[in-house]
């Protein structure tokens, strides 16, 4: 069963399929480049979502002996890749054929042609970009930031599960990349400037270029080790504060083991006059309301400190 983020992925793919071999069609017909680079662009998010649903597959592995915590990271690994094809198949390709489109300027063919097939476009990107916002609004539903707005920027930031922020930065790069590409394409036809189509390819070039950084900065920090979002450590912390079944809690550290897997470890002081059979139940029964605020706290690890300490909050 796919989950909301997978969802977001097989939207983001259907997409992308639809519009790719019809901007192949409508750039051999006009002899656009910024529709060749829109082309480029759609093939390669094609790619991208393929590789996310195999990260994503990979992710699901169960634990064995050579990886105890499971695959979970997995996912963040072929996000990288993701990165490099943004970079290299999408901008760098883009960039380039702007170039050659400068050098050797030429009338557009059947102009309208690319514009009618970018407005289509414009319709399956846009609607999988609604759907990757509905599940950005489930998300910060979910785990509310009192005080805060959790905006879309913010929330790429901060999100832990590559399949929702980069399908969501690939949807609107793709439709920041169909406006400016309509916008070459109609002023090169209409408006006399033969140069507008190609500096439209290198412009498209330079955003995924921009979108492959980011993803990459993303994915790079969820690879050397994040803790959870703030506003689900402050969640988790709370729980800690308020619970019955230890005195207090101090070193509490989280690790985002993948997007649906959260290591948790920390140092309890036991309530008072606890048998070690009592002892043993209170963490049980604390695990287990850890795990009603998120399911994701898979991995719960508790040292005992006879010392008394004071609540902290996350590191």
């Amino acid at each position: 069963m796919a989950d909301g983020s997978t969802k977001v992925v097989y939207a983001a793919l259907a997409g992308n399929a639809l519009v790719a071999a019809s901007k192949f069609v409508a750039a051999a017909l006009s002899g656009s480049s910024a529709m060749w680079t829109e082309a480029v662009h759609s093939s390669a998010d094609c790619v991208n979502q393929i590789l996310l649903l195999i990260g994503n597959a990979r992710s699901r592995a169960p634990a064995d002996r050579s990886h105890p915590f499971g695959y979970g990271a997995e996912i963040y690994f072929w996000t990288s890749i993701v990165a490099v094809v943004v970079l290299v198949a999408g901008g760098v390709a883009s960039a380039y054929r702007g170039i050659q489109q400068l050098r050797h300027l030429e009338p557009l063919r059947a102009p309208w042609i690319s514009v009618g097939v970018l407005c289509i476009a414009a319709v399956f990107e846009g609607a999988s970009f609604i759907v990757g916002l509905r599940e950005y609004k489930r998300v910060v539903a979910k785990h509310p930031w009192p005080g805060h707005e959790v905006g879309l920027w913010t929330f790429i930031k901060m999100s832990k599960d590559p399949n929702l922020y980069e399908s969501l930065l690939e949807d609107a790069a793709a439709l920041i990349g169909i406006v400016i590409a309509a916008a070459g394409v109609i002023a090169s036809a209409w408006g006399g400037l033969l140069w507008a189509d190609g500096a439209a390819s290198i412009l498209i070039g330079v955003l995924l270029a921009l979108v492959s950084w980011t993803i990459a900065s993303a994915t790079r920090r969820l690879i050397a080790g994040e803790p959870v979002a703030i506003p689900l450590q402050r969640e988790l912390d709370r729980t800690l504060q308020t619970t019955k079944h230890i005195a207090a809690y101090s070193d509490l550290r989280t690790l985002q083991l993948g997007p649906r897997t959260i290591l948790v470890t920390m140092t309890v002081k036991p309530l008072a006059d606890r048998s070690t059979a009592e002892l043993s139940s209170d963490l049980d029964l604390l695990v287990a309301e850890i795990k009603v605020l998120d399911p994701r706290f898979e991995h719960v690890y508790f040292r005992i400190d006879a010392v008394p300490s004071t609540p902290s909050d996350i590191a």
